[in-house]
Formats: structure tokens, sequence, C-alpha cells
């Protein structure tokens, strides 16, 4: 990373148009979108590099020359590619097209399942004919999936015909939205009401009664958003289906890891004139008449007024339950509201750099999704684990002759053992060991001799996501319920100049649902940004 982000929080102005605390992938959209709209901007961060799950760290091991470079967080990508023809329907390439900023990345098509049923490798064609449908459930499986991308044709189609770059939440939507209403109204409007509901009765209308399919769909839901299939909003996996399997799909291993993206975001924000401020903690956000006119650093108690908006990155319990906004300034039921969205569970991270050649890592997919038991269910613990292996594409991430991996689980492991442990003591060494034992064995099942060449170890943990990531019970985000839970808020807040975005926020969790919080907050600052919004526009169509 080689940004001229600050941080020394005093470097800040007194005045900006647009504050936004926090610097996930939510945050740096919503403050590339009010740069790109013409507000000055800054971004406030409390860790010592940008990028929220996604920023990175850099790790070194002893007599080895070079630096070994770990994603944190999210690892799988579509959609990216900037020589790949975007779909106007995923947020994150929609900010990085509209700041004109490229993350280069190698295109990838498989990735490798380790499943009771036997070890597969994942393709485009997983529910074609000879693919993995067909060769562990036979033909009926292949003729079930084959309906079930039927039936998500209008609904995808529905996704696209609406982009989230034209969503807004004032007047403005009638030149903004209204001019891709005749497109959405083309699809089917009784079918587009279930785009808000759970993905499992989309499932089920298509006449999905194979138990290999219908796993595989509430591992892909779980991935994405922390819950199965019964869960997950179709709109979600409108996305994501589309991205999986239609003619001609690639995933992406952005070049220099993940927060090549963060770098790609920051260049976005700073070359339209933005700031990025980290170690930079923001103790208050200031509200007064009802309004919020700035925030109020730590350091130095220096206040930052936002003449325009204060955009919050933080989830909806860091932002009401750590005291950093005056409970007062909004209703009560809308706060006892936003206290109760339920927590979804954290993870168990395993960081591994290891020796290993070119030869053998080319032998090796990028990732793989493992299960034991499916009668247990995604979400049980110690059952499901996610790999990422960016060696297998990226030479840059480690020294010669070396690579790294991440291995975790997938938001099952429960905040409620760790609660009361120290970090520091004996205790949390011994249950650290303990927690990661299940990750050691199955990477082994992947590279056996792991634990012989591994140079570098670390091990992350719930407190390990509450202490970097300022995360609520070291949480992945929460657990809304589709169908069952009030459904993701919008940004705006009782307290006028007050937007949320992130993954408490509609459209939900997940990299492509952050990135289009980030510009449905933009969206929201003020209905001068209706020009530039439809500029963009225009450019989208194009």
């Amino acid at each position: 990373m080689n940004l001229s982000v600050s941080s020394n929080p005093s470097d800040a102005e007194d005045v900006y148009d647009v504050v936004v605390v926090g610097s996930g992938i939510g945050g740096l959209c919503a403050a590339a979108m009010c740069s790109l709209y013409g507000y000055k901007t800054a971004v406030f961060e409390s860790h010592y590099a940008p990028g929220g799950c996604a920023h990175g760290f850099v790790a070194r091991a002893k007599g080895i020359e070079g630096d070994f470079l770990f994603d944190t967080g999210p690892s799988f990508f579509s959609g990216l590619n900037p020589d790949i023809p975007s779909k106007a329907s995923n947020p994150l390439r929609t900010v990085l097209d509209a700041i004109e900023e490229r993350v280069e990345c190698e295109k990838y098509t498989s990735f490798g399942l380790k499943f009771p049923e036997g070890d597969f490798v994942h393709t485009t064609e997983f529910g074609s004919e000879g693919g993995v449908l067909e060769a562990v459930s036979g033909p009926i499986a292949a003729e079930q999936w084959g309906s079930l991308m039927k039936r998500m044709e209008p609904l995808e189609a529905a996704v696209a015909a609406m982009p989230t770059a034209a969503l807004r939440f004032d007047a403005g939507a009638i030149v903004t939205a209204g001019q891709f209403l005749p497109n959405f109204a083309a699809t089917n409007p009784l079918e587009n009401l279930k785009l808000t509901g759970p993905f499992s009765k989309i499932v089920d209308s298509a006449g999905v009664t194979d138990s290999f399919t219908r796993n595989w769909l509430d591992l892909l839901c779980f991935c994405l958003s922390g819950l199965p299939a019964s869960g997950t909003i179709t709109a979600e996996m409108g996305l994501m289906l589309g991205e999986f399997y239609e003619p001609g799909a690639v995933m992406d291993c952005p070049k220099g890891g993940a927060s090549a993206i963060i770098d790609a975001l920051v260049r976005g924000i700073e070359k339209k004139g933005g700031n990025i401020f980290t170690k930079s903690h923001v103790e208050d956000i200031v509200i007064k008449d009802g309004r919020a006119t700035g925030v109020r650093l730590r350091k130095g108690q220096k206040v930052v007024k936002a003449k325009r908006a204060v955009v919050s990155n933080l989830s909806i319990w860091d932002l009401f339950n750590s005291g950093i906004v005056d409970e007062t300034a909004f209703p009560n039921e809308f706060v006892e509201e936003r206290k109760s969205t339920p927590v979804g569970k954290s993870f168990m991270h395993l960081h591994v750099g290891f020796e290993a050649t070119r030869d053998e890592l080319d032998k090796l997919e990028a990732h793989y999704m493992y299960v034991d038991e499916w009668s247990r269910g995604v979400e049980a613990e110690d059952n499901a684990v996610l790999l990422s292996i960016p060696s297998a594409h990226d030479d840059s991430l480690a020294p010669a002759g070396h690579a790294v991996l991440h291995i975790y689980t997938p938001a099952t492991e429960d905040y409620a053992r760790w609660e009361n442990v120290q970090r520091g003591t004996q205790e949390y060494d011994e249950l650290k060991g303990s927690r990661s034992e299940y990750l050691w064995q199955v990477l082994e099942k992947v590279i056996p001799n792991i634990r012989q060449r591994a140079k570098i170890v670390q091990v992350g943990t719930p407190l390990t996501h509450q202490r970097f990531l300022n995360r609520h019970r070291g949480s992945y985000g929460p657990a809304i319920v589709a169908g069952k839970d009030s459904p993701f808020p919008f940004p705006g807040t009782p307290v006028k100049g007050l937007l949320l975005c992130g993954d408490s926020c509609f459209p939900g969790i997940g990299v492509p649902a952050v990135a289009g919080s980030g510009i449905l907050a933009a969206n929201s600052v003020g209905l001068d940004s209706v020009k530039p919004q439809l500029k963009l526009l225009e450019s989208l169509k194009a």
C-alpha cells in the first residue's frame, strides 16, 4: 500500500461537506461517491489502515527476506476485472468504474469442493450435463438445477433493471430511478415482490428436491449472508448466481490481495480532493437541534464539522452501544428496534505463510469449500470451512518459494466462549490453540504436510475481530432472516444529516451489498447530487 493516507488527525481541516466514520468498504464507497459528486469529504478510521475487514496485513518470518501479505477478510470476488464488461447490478464495480479506478485481476474459473460425497472441482458447468451435480445425484438433479436457473432469470433481470446507483430516497428519485422504472416494470411486478423474500421459496417453487443441490445452495447462501437459503434474501442470490453460472463467468483474484480494492477506492477519494485519516478514533458524532453537525475526535478532542452529512459505517450495535451518539436525539422506538437487530456469529481464522514451489501451487485451487456433515447444517460449529490460497494465482503475496493462505470458519464461532477470556493470558492462548485445531485438520486434507511447511502462523479469534475491526461481539454482521425479521433498513435516520451504510443497512451483508449501501448513503446526502448522479447513470447505460 503506497497511499497518502494520513495517520495524524490534526491534519484534518475544520470543516467538510461530508464526514464518514469508519473506512470499511461501505464507508469508502460512500466517500468515493460523495467525492465524485463534488462534496468535500473526509473519512476517519480508528485502525492503522483503511479497509475494515478487507484491509489486509503484512508479516515477516525470521530468516526469510520479503513480506507475506495476508487478506484479513473477503477473498472471493467476481465482477471486478476491468477488462471484462461489468454488470450494472454489481455495486462495487459500479463505484470503481465511476471513479475510474482499476483493480488488476487474474481471472480463474474453478475452485475445489471437499464434501462428504467426495472431492470435486467447481466450474460454471456445476449443474450442466457431466457436471458435479450429475456426478453426485444423477440427471434428475441436473434437470432441477436447470429449472432453478430458469426460475431465476426474471429475478436476475429485475435486479439488473434497477441499478443501485439510480436509487435515492428523496424527490430526486423521480429523475434518477424514474428513468429505469419502465425497464423494471417490464419485468414481472408480482415476481419482483419475491426479491426481498427468502431464497428457499424460489428453490421450492423451482421444484428442487435433490438434497445435495439444496445443501449446496444453503452453503452458497451462508457464505454470502451468514444464513442458509431460508434466511437469505432472493435479491442477493440473484446477483451471485448470475456471476457464478452465466456463460463465460469468471472469478477474480485481485493482484496484491483484497487490499488492492481498498487502494483503488482510496485513490478515487483522494484524486477528487477527499481525505482519509487513520488512527483517528471518533469519540462522538455531534448532534445539535436534531441534526448531525460533525464529529469529535478522541485525539486532541478536535471537532470536525460536516456541513451536509455525517455517514456512519459502524454496525448498528456499535453506533448505539458505544456512546458515540446521544440516544436521546432519536425516538425510543427507533433505538430499541435497531439495538434488537439479531447478531450473527463470529469466526476462527488461521493465516499461514508456508514453503511452496510454483509447481506445487499450480496443482492447488485458489479456493476450497469444505463440509464435514450436511446433516448438521452449514451453520453448525466446526462443520463448514472456507480456504483461500491466493498465491495460486499471485506470486507477489509472498517471498520466492513461499505462499500465503487464509482458512476460516464462516460465521459459526460462538462469541460466548470468548467474552470472559482476557487477551494475552495463558487461557486465551490455550483456547486459540484448541479452537484452531479443527482448521489445521481440514487444511491438512488439502496440504498434508502444511504444519511442517509453515513459516508464519497467526490465529484470529472473535476477540481479534472485536479489537481490530471494532465489530460488536466479533460478529460477521446482522443475522436478519428474510421473511421473518424486519428487513435491512435504508440509510436515513430520524436525525437530519446522519446517514448509515455498511452491513447493518440495505442491501445487507457481503462485499457487493456493503458497496451498494455506500452508494445509497452518498445518494442521500442532498438534492444537489442529482446532476452528477445522472451523469454517472448515463455512463452506466453506455
